[in-house]
């Protein structure tokens, strides 16, 4: 199990996918039986990533009778890592995975506060807090685990060379990619660009009318304006055999896709009221939600962020109700983790691109990494 951690998150899963399947087949399928809680927390993560169901029940052995964690999971800094990037693929109704976070996080606070932790774990809970694993975009964690993966006991020299070699002939394959991307606008694309402009028209015409959204309405209309939806179904084309008709058809109508629609709204609309409302833009879901609720702007905040997680545990689900076609149901999962990137700590870098410069000159561009 560690091994194929080290692997995803050195960013070359895509060339050791048969192995992957067949070794988290085989794990998924075999008695389990290990008393450590990194090791119960990774296998969770790992099955539940891959679109392989495994019960919070899981975690039982590590409760007592009032069904709270022991205090000796209090005192494993690793293994309360794992815990806490495990539980945030819970799905609807999973208190226990909740109080997962809420346990794993305040003992990972205090963890960071009284300087216990040592390096790489530090740097990892550090970054986990502020976003956990399973919402990072993975090109990003590799630059990170690039330099940390050396100081992981089961470190393989050759298999670092090659996920270095890897990331940097990967730079020039998304600018090809890019140019494909462009030239492969289908019938299907073209639709979903025409109902964009439907959508856009009807913003329109609330604003030319002066009319006043109530929260639900306006988040109803602004999702379906977000470009998700038409992103998700682009995002399909021109990828050969490995996104099928019933893919496609999926990434058209998603649940899914219309989570990640609504996190990328609410983000979106979080971030701009930070910065301040522009001439001719409708009210917010931020605005929407003040006046409705007669509230002021944090207590509304906090009630989106609320939802974002509601959304997010919907798009979790995705995962193994379209097990068949997971592939298409990643590719969703990692627009939503580019999500949360754009808009980290409520800057919007999806409009002012500015603010990710550095990381997309890392990532695609300019540098290399060193072997």
């Amino acid at each position: 199990m560690n091994l194929v951690d080290a692997v995803q998150r050195l960013g070359i899963a895509h060339l050791f996918e048969d192995e992957i399947n067949h070794t988290l087949s085989d794990i998924y399928q075999s008695e389990f039986t290990s008393s450590s809680i990194h090791e119960v927390a990774l296998r969770f993560r790992l099955l539940r990533e891959h679109g392989l169901w495994v019960s919070p029940d899981a975690f039982n052995k590590f409760k007592g009778d009032d069904g709270r964690f022991i205090d000796g999971v209090a005192n494993e800094p690793r293994g309360l890592l794992s815990l806490y990037n495990a539980a945030y693929l819970l799905v609807h109704d999973e208190p226990e995975l909740e109080e997962a976070i809420s346990f794993s996080r305040h003992h990972l606070t205090s963890m960071m506060q009284g300087k216990y932790l040592k390096h790489p774990l530090v740097d990892q809970v550090s970054r986990a807090l502020h976003l956990p694993l399973t919402r990072t975009r993975k090109r990003v964690e590799t630059l990170c685990y690039f330099s940390e993966y050396q100081q992981e006991d089961s470190y393989f020299p050759m298999l670092l060379d090659l996920a270095k070699l890897e990331f940097n002939l990967l730079q020039g394959s998304h600018l090809k990619e890019l140019e494909a991307i462009s030239m492969n606008v289908d019938a299907t694309c073209l639709s979903q660009f025409q109902k964009l402009s439907h959508y856009y028209l009807q913003e329109a015409e609330w604003l030319h009318n002066n009319h006043k959204p109530s929260f639900q309405e306006q988040v109803a209309l602004s999702t379906l304006t977000s470009t998700v939806q038409l992103v998700c179904v682009s995002s399909t084309v021109g990828r050969g055999d490995t996104i099928t008709k019933e893919a496609f058809e999926w990434a058209a109508s998603s649940t899914a896709i219309t989570a990640c629609a609504k996190i990328m709204r609410l983000k979106n609309d979080i971030a701009a009221f930070k910065r301040g409302k522009n001439k001719g833009d409708i009210a917010s879901s931020v605005e929407c939600y003040m006046n409705e609720h007669k509230v002021n702007s944090e207590v509304a905040i906090t009630e989106l962020s609320s939802l974002i997680e509601d959304e997010w545990r919907t798009m979790n689900q995705a995962r193994y109700k379209n097990r068949e076609i997971l592939p298409a149901v990643q590719r969703v999962m990692n627009y939503g983790a580019s999500i949360m990137l754009f808009y980290d700590n409520r800057k919007d870098a999806y409009t002012f691109s500015s603010h990710l410069h550095e990381i997309v000159k890392s990532l695609f561009f300019v540098k290399s990494i060193p072997l």
